[in-house]
């Protein structure tokens, strides 16, 4: 409308006519627009065909009609539950006050159409990183509890359950289920991955389905639901069991089962494999440790039969004889190191007799000393009547000093002169 409308108040309200010729005035600006979806329903009246389109994803319904003159034109074949692509304007009935839309042109979604949407959002997701092999996270081995989403009563759920429990008895299932197929699937499956993702005691969670065409997987394939997936915490198993043209789901998830007893087969072990492999490791265990102990028994056994540990005693008999040879020995070093020593001691004793001022004494010396005991060295260090003391080889002797004394060397003035021999002149 180009022109805002006149206010309206309780004193100058619109007529309804008013109302309802504006709010066609502001509908026919929208012009005529391509949408998708699917017929929910396709009657025909008078010629005239009369339905509702609704979107494949979400909760939404429009109300359309077609008129005689452009059904016609439609491909032939058309009915409930085809999925369409339509060229429509919107029409406001005034005198009703009703909304509907006038379909002009209307094709029926081919397979190619599909297959190339779903290509561009796979390599989109691709680039994003959410198919790549090290996001996958391993299942664990012996899961406690696994969540299965799946539809309720469904062939998959049985074969998900017996199979399972056929091979693990104990294992616990907590199952939640969702529409597999419709316009329902995409936001029920989500909110049920979302669900058990966050129970702390779900271990695995299984997304299975018993197969089906290819437009009743394409809610696998929607771009929420798969990022869901993506996102999940849980390793997630997909089992959708369709093989020619795999859903999305099955790229992102951590692991792609054909069928949903392969799902089963995959995630739970089998009770009896697992006992015989610790059947097999326990007899090898066995085994391994039978021949180490054998094996040192037998070294042991070896060890023992030498001669040096058959008995005892030639222990004792051979240090007997060592000891009996090294104190042999070291009394004869004792003996002679004793006698060099008493040598030794003799030679020294002799020395030091030797030198010794009582053997000087001995042999007619003897020692003068002052009267303060000084020993006197020189004849002019005592004055003539000074008392000396003479100490001999056996006592004493005091004594005064006299004069000086001739020297025994020079002759005396009153001897004689000597005489030469006969024959010899003096």
């Amino acid at each position: 409308m180009t022109d805002a409308p006149a206010p309206s108040s309780p004193d100058a309200p619109w007529p309804v006519a008013q109302l309802s010729a504006k709010l066609k005035e502001y509908i026919d600006r929208l012009g005529q627009v391509w949408v998708e979806g699917e017929i929910a329903q396709w009657g025909i009246s008078g010629g005239n065909v009369y339905g509702k389109l609704k979107d494949v994803a979400q909760d939404a319904t429009v109300s359309f009609v077609i008129w005689s003159s452009v059904r016609a034109s439609l491909p032939e074949g058309l009915g409930q539950g085809d999925r369409v692509t339509a060229l429509v304007k919107a029409n406001w009935w005034v005198k009703g006050g009703t909304l509907s839309m006038q379909v002009s042109q209307m094709r029926r979604v081919g397979l190619g159409d599909l297959l190339e949407r779903l290509e561009r959002l796979r390599a989109a997701l691709a680039a994003e990183g959410l198919f790549a092999p090290e996001r996958k996270k391993p299942l664990p081995f012996l899961p406690q509890c696994i969540g299965l989403v799946t539809g309720k009563d469904s062939d998959a759920e049985k074969d998900v359950l017996r199979n399972a429990q056929l091979r693990w008895p104990s294992v616990r299932f907590r199952v939640v289920h969702a529409a597999v197929q419709g316009e329902r699937a995409v936001s029920e499956v989500t909110a049920a991955i979302r669900q058990l993702d966050a129970d702390p005691e779900v271990d695995v969670i299984i997304v299975a389905r018993g197969g089906g065409d290819f437009q009743n997987l394409l809610p696998f394939s929607d771009e929420s639901l798969v990022r869901a997936a993506a996102a999940c915490e849980t390793p997630l198993v997909s089992a959708i069991g369709h093989e020619n043209d795999r859903p999305l789901l099955d790229e992102v998830a951590d692991l792609r089962a054909s069928t949903p007893t392969d799902a089963a087969k995959r995630v739970v072990p089998d009770v009896g494999d697992e006992l015989a492999r610790v059947q097999q490791a326990r007899a090898r265990l066995l085994t391994r440790v039978t021949g180490l102990i054998g094996t040192e028994i037998e070294r042991i056994a070896s060890i023992r039969s030498r001669p040096v540990l058959s008995g005892s005693a030639w222990i004792t008999d051979t240090r007997a004889d060592e000891l009996t040879r090294l104190v042999a020995r070291g009394a004869e070093l004792s003996t002679r190191l004793l006698e060099r020593a008493h040598l030794e001691l003799d030679e020294r004793r002799g020395q030091l007799r030797a030198l010794s001022p009582q053997r000087t004494l001995d042999r007619g010396y003897a020692i003068v000393q002052t009267a303060g005991g000084d020993v006197v060295r020189a004849a002019s260090a005592v004055a003539a009547g000074d008392a000396l003391t003479l100490l001999l080889a056996d006592g004493r002797l005091a004594a005064t000093a006299g004069g000086p004394a001739p020297d025994p060397r020079e002759p005396s003035p009153t001897a004689p002169a000597p005489t030469a021999p006969e024959g010899r002149p003096a």
